[in-house]
């Protein structure tokens, strides 16, 4: 449906949250994911986004085939029903992906220990790849990381975080390269 629409492209197809798919998640990047509940087993069910979550800050739908417990649909971003039309799922779907990008960050949201360490590996001009060396972590964490680190400031550009971190006093001017 999504193919003959032409208005998304369908960038990957996920069967389960093994430890591979994290690194698919994190490489295809996606804007939105669409996932069926009814895919993990019962105890897991409720944890299903959140453990989406942990890969990607992208908005998740719960593609409903089965009647679903009012409490694990609250977890997602919307709903997609089984028999819902084209017309109904396209517009659930623009309408995550508008509340996903109007969600302002949170007041106060700080960065955690690690974002600040990568924060100062960026100012000092470290590439992802000398990152994910020096602290031991795949680059798609590194990536990751770095996302949450422009969503928790707003600042998109190297410059900006460099000046960013010297004006939180995490960096030292001589530092920069």
């Amino acid at each position: 449906m999504f193919a003959d629409l032409g208005e998304f492209e369908v960038c990957g197809i996920l069967q389960d949250l093994p430890g591979s798919v994290e690194i698919q998640l994190r490489t295809l990047a996606p804007d939105i994911i669409i996932a069926d509940p009814s895919i993990c087993d019962f105890s897991s069910r409720g944890s299903l986004k959140t453990r989406i979550a942990e890969y990607t800050d992208a908005a998740v739908l719960a593609f409903a085939t089965q009647p679903l417990e009012e409490d694990i649909l609250k977890q997602f971003d919307g709903c997609i029903g089984l028999l819902d039309p084209p017309t109904a799922v396209i517009r659930k779907v623009r309408t995550a992906m508008e509340q996903r990008s109007e969600t302002p960050r949170s007041e106060g949201e700080e960065l955690s220990q690690r974002e600040k360490e990568i924060l100062i590996c960026v100012a000092k001009g470290m590439l992802n790849k000398e990152i994910a060396d020096l602290y031991n972590i795949s680059i798609y964490t590194v990536i990751t990381h770095r996302k949450n680190i422009t969503r928790k400031t707003g600042i998109k550009t190297v410059a900006g975080l460099t000046v960013y971190a010297l004006l939180n006093n995490l960096i030292d001017m001589n530092s920069v390269e």
